[in-house]
């Protein structure tokens, strides 16, 4: 018999499938518009803008990269999301997995959300943001906290799987900062690539939110503390389909005409990293017959 929070789980499901099925095909398939231009930004910067569909606002570059993460989204993230609602209930794998899977949603719309120029999808995006907030939460709140830990088995690799999730997100947090610190300390203020775009929304939200709760994470699971196991099994799945959508974009960007060199190289590397680490991590979950939730 379901549990309410299962009911709930796949009623969010089902929805974020219904409706990101929706975004992505748009995202891919629009191509109103009389192409790309050149615009002077608020700072004086020259910006190339993509001039079709409904990222026919954004910047050519970020466009593309929008694109193809919603091929992703509509060939990974939404068939991955209706194999595991259809048996999740009894698995606690396929619970973590669908976890991950809602945090890759949640995130992805967040910044649409919050990065995409004004189009017609914005309603649709507020309401996946809602939708796959709320679907995170159930996920998280539908784990046994206290038992977690001897859920998984005495191979799990901790340590590797903790140390990558710290380790990444310092040196992303490095990234990021190399690009905001030299403007302030120079007196120019605004990093180059800043666009007519309102602030760094993608470098402000991981280093805000994403990058604390991976190290965090990390940590909590090298110290094999039951959060720790709660927070890293979802996030490096989370970490794996997101990763997976970065190498899109930038294959997408050299496609466009962009110089992706070296990141063409590193990016593919560290996603193949995630993966693996994804697959160690929830393939030593001990499954049980029947799995209590609340």
């Amino acid at each position: 018999m379901k549990t309410k929070n299962d009911r709930t789980l796949i009623t969010l499901s089902l929805s974020i499938v219904a409706l990101s099925l929706i975004t992505t095909l748009m995202g891919i398939l629009s191509d109103s518009g009389s192409g790309s231009y050149m615009y002077e930004s608020i700072r004086g910067e020259q910006v190339e803008i993509y001039g079709k569909g409904i990222y026919q606002h954004m910047s050519a570059d970020v466009a593309v990269q929008g694109i193809a993460q919603d091929y992703v989204t509509l060939f990974i993230g939404i068939p991955l999301l209706v194999f595991l609602i259809a048996g999740f209930k009894n698995s606690l794998r396929k619970r973590f997995v669908l976890t991950g899977a809602l945090g890759y949603f949640f995130v992805t719309f967040l910044f649409y959300t919050a990065m995409g120029m004004y189009n017609i999808m914005f309603l649709v995006y507020v309401a996946l943001l809602a939708l796959s907030f709320f679907g995170l939460m159930t996920g998280f709140l539908s784990f046994n906290v206290s038992s977690l830990k001897t859920r998984f088995s005495e191979k799990t690799p901790v340590k590797w799987v903790g140390g990558f999730l710290m380790v990444n997100a310092v040196l992303i947090a490095l990234m990021w900062l190399s690009r905001v610190i030299p403007p302030l300390i120079n007196g120019s203020i605004y990093p180059d690539g800043l666009h007519h775009y309102t602030t760094l929304i993608v470098q402000g939200f991981d280093l805000g939110l994403l990058l604390p709760i991976s190290f965090v994470a990390g940590w909590m699971l090298i110290k094999r503390k039951p959060p720790g196991y709660l927070f890293a099994a979802p996030y490096i799945v989370f970490l794996s389909i997101l990763m997976t959508a970065l190498t899109a974009k930038i294959i997408a960007m050299g496609m466009n005409g962009a110089n992706i060199i070296p990141v063409v190289f590193i990016i593919p590397v560290i996603n193949l990293i995630t993966i693996v680490s994804a697959y160690l991590m929830i393939n030593n979950v001990i499954e049980e017959k029947t799995e209590k939730v609340g």
